[in-house]
């Protein structure tokens, strides 16, 4: 009589282990021996990956269908009133006239948008090669055209001038475009504050008493938008529409790479307390957060368009926005 198998332990990941085949995969096996292939049968998971998305097929085809529609009813209401040669078809071509005009300007407009945006960003890649390499002709070049990019702006001369003249006895890597952030640059830091402070208390103030949010949102996102382009304008760039929603993509992806949400609802926390944050109505906290959302996004868009690194300037901190914008508010709960 043989002795009684004592207990093992197995691995199953050993790849000495052999899994039988369940019998109904026998049929299969079979048939791969005889040569042919086996039997395939889909599951649902497979199915839906497999093919076209039948339900976005449906709704392009049918807003194709509306678009074309529509097409179609506007030019045969444009011919119409063209072939007619009365006061008509004269009002019909002075609007399409005017119509084609303005597209005309918006279109130049969006054109020398981008031009403003893509010479800034020459400028700030000079700038940031200078400083890398620490090669005074090249930090003189950039300089020279960070000086051509403000001496236009009549409130902009005189510290232009003042660059000018005390840039000829710098000599020493560095010292220049430092020399060029406290004179050109750190001015515009102010207003740019500034515009940042009154945008975030139209945000916080609109929120808290707005009273359907969609209103809120659509002034929030509005705002946001244009405290975006008063920057952008600020520092030399003045963006159309579509180079717009192209700067607030670069603002939102700096805000998401550097947790910009997460700080601002930290620093909320901070300068109000927690105690004082329950104690707000839900309105209120809305337009606190709000208008803490938008002093980030402010603080963010000068790190993305500001085309001189923070050399000799102070660096603008959300704290220091939220302090103006959140004080009336502190102090009104806290009485």
């Amino acid at each position: 009589m043989s002795e009684p198998r004592r207990p093992r332990v197995f691995d199953p990941g050993d790849p000495a282990i052999v899994e039988e085949p369940p019998a109904s995969a026998a049929p299969d096996t079979a048939a791969s021996a005889a040569g042919s292939s086996p039997t395939v049968r889909p599951t649902l998971a497979e199915l839906g990956q497999r093919g076209l998305r039948w339900g976005t097929l449906l709704v392009l085809a049918l807003a194709g269908a509306a678009l074309l529609g529509i097409s179609a009813w506007f030019a045969r209401l444009v011919s119409a009133a063209l072939v007619r040669d009365d006061w008509v078809g004269w009002t019909a071509l002075a609007l399409l006239s005017i119509a084609a005009l303005a597209a005309l300007m918006l279109l130049l407009r969006e054109l020398v948008g981008f031009s403003r945006l893509a010479r800034l960003n020459r400028v700030r890649t000079d700038i940031a090669r200078a400083l890398a390499d620490r090669n005074l002709k090249h930090e003189r070049k950039a300089a020279r055209r960070l000086a051509a990019l403000y001496a236009r702006r009549p409130e902009q001369a005189w510290s232009v001038r003042r660059f000018r003249e005390h840039a000829r006895d710098v000599h020493d890597p560095g010292e220049l475009l430092a020399l060029a952030d406290r004179m050109m640059v750190a001015p515009l830091d102010g207003q740019a504050r500034r515009l940042i402070t009154r945008s975030a208390k139209r945000v916080a103030t609109v929120t808290a008493l707005s009273p359907m949010v969609f209103i809120a949102v659509g002034y929030v996102l509005i705002e946001n938008l244009r405290l975006l382009r008063g920057l952008a304008s600020l520092y030399g760039g003045r963006p159309g529409f579509f180079g717009m929603l192209r700067l607030a993509q670069l603002v939102f992806a700096h805000i998401v790479a550097t947790g910009g949400v997460a700080l601002t609802d930290d620093l909320l926390g901070q300068f109000l307390g927690q105690d004082i944050l329950r104690r707000l109505s839900r309105r209120l906290g809305e337009g606190a957060f709000n208008g803490a959302l938008t002093a980030r996004i402010g603080i963010a868009a000068i790190e993305v368009i500001r085309p001189l690194p923070f050399l000799a300037a102070k660096r603008p901190r959300v704290r220091d926005v939220l302090g103006e914008v959140l004080r009336p508010m502190f102090t009104q709960t806290k009485t």
